[in-house]
């Protein structure tokens, strides 16, 4: 019995430790990862299933060694923002794929990547003619990057001379049927302006799952009530 409660307690600690070090590493962590951050992760990984299973290993000496690879990680990471070079080494650095609408076969040979995967990646932006390509650069975080050509790219309102109206950032209101009362104060809303809002739409408060002030300032409310007779699918 007291094995089954120390692997539980070990589980948790795991987990806490986990959460914590990937609170104090950044959301670059979390996100799309450079060398640095598979390597991180993966030891991490590794460490604290073993500090939640292996019983036979005891507790302070993983948890000594998550602290000393978080904290490595954390010193690289502060290293390559003071160095460029170290920065290049550590997380590695762009690649360019396609310059001036030609694919250069040299660089992609020496990062191993195929015209498929570069075909794959154009597809991914919507992009299945790579003739319209002018510029691919695969980042350090294996994220393609890609300008069109001229003629291929979206007209814009500047671009056909229509004038712009000003946007803000959205503010959501209500979610999950609850008001967030701190993104009204905050825009200088009232939940009175709320509710006259909501009435004008034949809604009440308690009637609304979410509720956002879009970018032009137009309310956008959505109901518990779909009011769908057959959707196209339901969990």
């Amino acid at each position: 019995m007291n094995e089954y409660v120390d692997v539980l307690l070990r589980a948790v600690i795991a987990i806490l430790l986990l959460l914590l070090v990937a609170k104090l590493l950044g959301k670059q962590t979390v996100s799309n990862m450079t060398f640095l951050d598979f390597v991180t992760g993966i030891t991490l990984g590794a460490i604290a299933g073993n500090l939640a299973f292996n019983v036979q290993i005891k507790s302070l000496h993983m948890v000594l060694a998550l602290v000393v690879m978080a904290g490595t990680s954390l010193l690289l990471s502060v290293i390559a923002l003071k160095s460029r070079r170290m920065r290049n080494w550590i997380s590695g650095s762009p690649t360019v794929l396609i310059e001036g609408g030609r694919v250069l076969e040299d660089n992609m040979r020496k990062i191993r990547y195929s015209l498929d995967s570069l075909d794959q990646a154009l597809r991914e932006q919507s992009i299945f003619n790579i003739g319209e390509v002018e510029y691919a650069v695969l980042e350090d975080n294996g994220v393609l990057s890609v300008l069109k050509k001229d003629d291929f790219q979206a007209a814009t309102r500047k671009d056909l001379k229509l004038k712009a109206k000003p946007q803000s950032f959205p503010v959501e209101l209500v979610m999950d049927g609850a008001l967030v009362e701190g993104n009204l104060e905050a825009n200088g809303l009232t939940r009175e302006w709320l509710e006259r809002e909501l009435g004008r739409r034949g809604k009440r408060l308690e009637d609304v799952f979410y509720a956002v002030r879009g970018t032009h300032g137009q309310l956008f409310v959505d109901g518990y009530e779909d009011r769908i007779r057959r959707p196209v699918d339901k969990e």
